[in-house]
């Protein structure tokens, strides 16, 4: 079942088209990895997904019930997420709003997701924590809960990875293929083209000459592939 639909779709600011004619389409349970290099139109691709930019042409359709405030999303990590004055339960609830009334307070059904996300990524023993106090590492699975608590089908992960030290970047790469394997679907940006590969099921592949999608055994057959991995290149 599709979960995601992109079809024809052309994103541009004014008359600079970023993407061109682009078409794919995320089924249930997949976790396809974007990459390409700076300019290709990852982050404006991201912005159509979650409805903050308009195509030029073209369609993006939701399937499985999905409406655009329910997609779960988490950035790469950015100076502004450290001064959450907050404890790390009460920013994971905050990922809650979209789904509470008009109120200043949280039922105890909204309370209850947080805390399921608290214990799914294993934050326990630092609930009570001051956001404002963890390491980088700590602090993107804080935020990994509060984008869980936005959906119950599909995540958008924009380099979620960056500035994290390799030991905190293989655990968030694990985290987060264990949610796909719990039947999260995942779309992942991404600048390391060997983790992309070694993660995900589907590579889109963004170029302005031809972009690529399929799947990742798919992938690994084509020149734009082979080409990268020569070099054992990594996007920047």
């Amino acid at each position: 079942m599709a979960i995601l639909e992109c079809e024809n779709l052309t994103l541009a600011y004014d008359s600079n088209i970023i993407i061109d004619k682009l078409s794919f389409k995320v089924n249930k349970g997949d976790y396809v990895c974007i990459i390409g290099v700076n300019g290709s139109g990852k982050s404006t691709l991201v912005k159509a997904i979650l409805g903050l930019k308009n195509p030029s042409q073209g369609t993006i359709a939701y399937g499985d019930k999905l409406a655009k405030t329910q997609i779960g999303y988490l950035s790469q990590q950015n100076e502004s997420h450290k001064d959450f004055p907050a404890s790390v339960l009460e920013v994971v609830l905050s990922g809650c709003l979209n789904h509470k009334k008009i109120s200043p307070f949280f039922p105890n059904s909204l309370k209850k997701i947080a805390r399921d996300q608290i214990k799914l990524l294993e934050l326990e023993p630092i609930a009570k924590k001051s956001f404002q106090e963890l390491s980088g590492g700590q602090r993107q699975r804080v935020l990994l809960a509060r984008a869980l608590c936005s959906t119950q089908s599909l995540l958008l992960l924009d380099e979620p990875v960056s500035g994290l030290d390799p030991g905190v970047t293989e655990l968030m790469y694990k985290t987060v293929k264990d949610l796909n394997d719990k039947g999260m679907t995942i779309i992942m940006v991404s600048h390391d083209v060997r983790a992309a590969i070694r993660y995900s099921s589907h590579v889109l592949h963004l170029d302005k000459d031809q972009s690529f999608f399929g799947t990742k055994d798919e992938y690994l057959k084509s020149d734009k592939a082979k080409r990268l991995l020569k070099g054992d290149v990594c996007f920047h």
